[in-house]
């Protein structure tokens, strides 16, 4: 990877991150109002300082931040359409599924991850060195920054298959680390998230719930098990997690995305007190689509009229006879006081749950979990008889209607599904190497161990 990133805390407790090259590592004196890493540590407050940057790195440049892979995985899908086919920004590419090794977005998406990772484990490393910080404050703090590098790198894994697998902030070994195997991958994030799970508690340590729990990592954990087709071990971790009180679904579609919410598993705060979430900014239009995308035709039609998800989460905008939609889960654009951005909630649990019991051939078992999001939005339960298969199909178009712009979630699903092949028809030029990204040509070029590219690239 191109960044290493040497971490400090200023005395006002900020976290910053300083990005140098690898290829040449400059040692530099501290600046006199920042704290050496090594003091950073010593004990919970300044250490919770830093994992603190960690999470607002996390909200402010990752893909899990609210303008990022939900929008990039919703345009390269077709939960979005673009109108700006002549921009120079790298988008018309991910709209039109002409992703190439030099495309910007490309980039930008790996870099901003790995620079994130690269921060977790300087917190892990930090929790590791430290002789003063107390055991108890050590298990947690790392374990929750072991967790936001897991689930990055999840879901870089996801977008690009196989992938560098760093656990160390030596740059040495990070300029030349080499590809695992999405197989491998798996394996070892199986491992982290247990390790996570392990050093977590359920409680929040904040009743926003802003920071990671035990059940988001179980959650993180069952989705590898489902992807390694192991069903029966996601059932009953997605089982747990339904089964705790602590999560309820909102009977009110229009309270989904509240930050008070009871449905929320783990949400990002905005930088300041009364800032926008990034989904209702980058989303926002009143006069033609911003940024050049809306909602797709296709995917407003897997809307009835009768489900409340359209008038609650969509918004129309007529100008001269035209009439688009956009997202509009998130509404707060000044003075925000009660939104967040939401990661994970309780309603995907549900629906991985009846996902994993009708892969199983327990239909009728699944039919609640799947049920619950429809009845709540006013459509009618699925009933019984229903075959296997026709149960998967409900889930998928549940999945979408519930997930729309949300963290990638129609990519991740229908990828999961192997039911990729569902965007030939809507996509002109979908091909089957589309599954994964290429892998950025300006890191191939600085470290020759990423190849071989990704096939088709």
């Amino acid at each position: 990877m191109k960044n290493t990133i040497l971490t400090f805390i200023y005395t006002g407790c900020l976290f910053s991150l300083l990005t140098v090259s690898c290829e040449k590592l400059i040692e530099v004196d501290l600046p006199a109002n920042q704290i050496a890493s090594g003091t950073v540590f010593a004990d919970a407050q300044t250490a919770e300082a830093a994992l603190a940057g960690v999470y607002a790195g996390v909200w402010g440049n990752s893909p899990l931040a609210g303008d990022k892979i939900g929008l990039l995985l919703s345009l390269y899908t077709d939960d979005l359409d673009f109108y700006s086919p002549t921009s120079t920004n790298g988008m018309p590419e991910v709209y039109n599924n002409g992703l190439i090794p030099s495309n910007p977005v490309v980039y930008s998406q790996w870099t901003a991850a790995y620079q994130q990772v690269y921060a977790c484990n300087a917190v892990i490393e930090g929790c590791e060195q430290s002789e003063t910080l107390v055991a108890a404050d050590r298990k947690r703090i790392s374990g929750e920054a072991l967790l936001i590098r897991s689930i990055l790198l999840f879901n870089l894994q996801q977008i690009f298959g196989d992938i560098p697998y760093p656990v160390s902030t030596d740059y040495h070994l990070n300029q030349a680390i080499s590809r695992k195997a999405s197989a491998e991958v798996l394996q070892l994030l199986e491992g982290h998230f247990k390790e996570s799970a392990d050093a977590l508690e359920d409680s929040y340590r904040n009743s926003e719930r802003i920071y990671l729990n035990k059940k988001a990592a179980q959650l993180m954990l069952a989705k590898v098990y489902m992807q390694e087709q192991r069903l029966a071990e996601a059932e009953t971790l997605l089982k747990i997690i339904v089964g705790n009180n602590m999560y309820v679904i909102q009977n009110d579609v229009t309270k989904t995305f509240k930050k008070t919410g009871t449905n929320i598993i783990w949400q990002l705060k905005p930088a300041n007190n009364g800032d926008a979430t990034k989904e209702a900014i980058a989303y926002y239009f009143d006069y033609m689509p911003p940024y050049n995308y809306a909602l797709s035709s296709d995917f407003m039609t897997s809307l009835s009229a009768n489900d409340l998800r359209r008038a609650a989460w969509t918004k129309a905008v007529t100008v001269g006879g035209n009439t688009w939609y956009r997202p509009y889960k998130y509404r707060n654009l000044t003075g925000n006081t009660d939104e967040y951005s939401v990661v994970f909630r309780i309603e995907e649990v549900y629906l991985l749950l009846a996902e994993t019991l009708a892969q199983q051939n327990k239909v009728s078992e699944a039919l609640p979990y799947l049920n619950a999001t429809r009845v709540r939005a006013a459509l009618p339960p699925v009933a019984a008889p229903i075959t296997k298969s026709e149960v998967l199909n409900e889930i998928l178009l549940e999945d979408r209607r519930e997930f729309f712009t949300e963290t990638g979630h129609r990519f991740f699903d229908l990828k999961r599904m192997d039911r990729l092949d569902l965007l030939l028809t809507k996509k002109p030029n979908w091909k089957a190497h589309h599954r994964v990204w290429p892998i950025p040509e300006k890191e191939l070029l600085l470290n020759p161990n990423l190849k071989p590219q990704n096939t088709g690239y």
